[in-house]
């Protein structure tokens, strides 16, 4: 039942990146944001408490804003694939979103799995990004500020941190969207071929057997966590991609446990073009979920 994981981390390696890296072309990344009409794009540097150093992010918020109004807050969490904060503005059109009225943060997560570090301390991932970053977007922008208003959606590895926050803190967010999600990260067993890589799950996770790794395994989480009290997931996956099995897997387990989730499978692989084709289902249902909007017509508000 595990050969799956085993796959895709070995063909992460022949690709010579961790994760999804053999999904991008080789070399640098150029910075190409795809900005859609009636949008603003802001790159913030805040200092973050908990990492004890100046952390990134990218903010697509609407040109306009009505005066005093509160806007929800989508957290977008980038994968574990070499790539950053700027991956959601260059690979898709999620800016198109920002236009109907939502503040899309992306902020950046390295290869942390947003978790607070097991066997580095000072790798606190997960307060840095689920409090500092909170803290810091809803004093900067027109942001609202109750659970109703906010939701997250990753990919690949910021899908699994999506669906541990939410079963972990289920007053955060109202919605959770985890797009090909590693859901399995924890169980993948010592290969020498991927020496390097479990080398990095240990140092967030914590070491083979322990109680550390065994908390931070969604499998376990998902047997104790309340069904009444976790945000609505939509879980998608990619029919040709290695994660289909274990996805297809918690799925099940969510439905055993009559969590509020949906399932989605899209033809394709694990790669941007098959994230795209989830992206509008995926935020039809998060408007669905979001505290409904007031319709009004906007005026001009400047945002530092």
């Amino acid at each position: 039942m595990h050969a799956s994981p085993f796959r895709i981390v070995a063909t992460s390696l022949i690709c010579l990146a961790p994760l999804t890296g053999c999904h991008r072309a080789a070399g640098p990344q150029i910075d190409s944001p795809r900005v859609s009409p009636g949008v603003k794009m802001q790159d913030v540097t805040f200092h973050s408490a908990a990492l004890n150093r100046d952390m990134p992010y990218r903010v697509f918020l609407p040109a306009k804003i009505a005066v005093g109004q509160r806007l929800p807050v989508v957290y977008l969490l980038h994968g574990g694939d070499g790539g950053g904060y700027r991956d959601w503005s260059n690979y898709s059109d999620v800016s198109q979103y920002a236009a109907r009225g939502l503040i899309l943060v992306m902020p950046e997560g390295a290869f942390s799995y947003y978790m607070n570090a097991a066997l580095k301390p000072s790798e606190k991932y997960e307060n840095y990004t689920f409090s500092d970053l909170i803290t810091d977007v809803e004093s900067r922008f027109p942001a609202a500020t109750d659970r109703e208003d906010r939701a997250v959606i990753g990919i690949s590895m910021g899908g699994f941190a999506g669906i541990k926050i939410a079963l972990t803190r289920p007053d955060l967010f109202v919605f959770v969207g985890a797009l090909s999600p590693s859901v399995e990260v924890t169980q993948r067993r010592f290969k020498i071929r991927q020496i390097e890589q479990w080398l990095r799950y240990r140092k967030i996770f914590g070491p083979w057997g322990s109680n550390t790794r065994s908390s931070r395994d969604l499998f376990n989480l998902v047997t104790t966590a309340d069904p009444a009290k976790t945000p609505f997931i939509y879980l998608t996956t990619g029919n040709e991609e290695p994660l289909y099995e274990p996805n297809r897997r918690f799925a099940s387990r969510l439905y055993q446990r009559h969590f509020a989730y949906r399932f989605h499978i899209e033809p394709g692989e694990h790669a941007w073009n098959q994230w795209d084709a989830q992206i509008p289902g995926c935020f039809e249902s998060l408007f669905q979920h979001l505290r409904p909007m007031p319709n009004r017509e906007p005026r001009s508000l400047a945002t530092r």
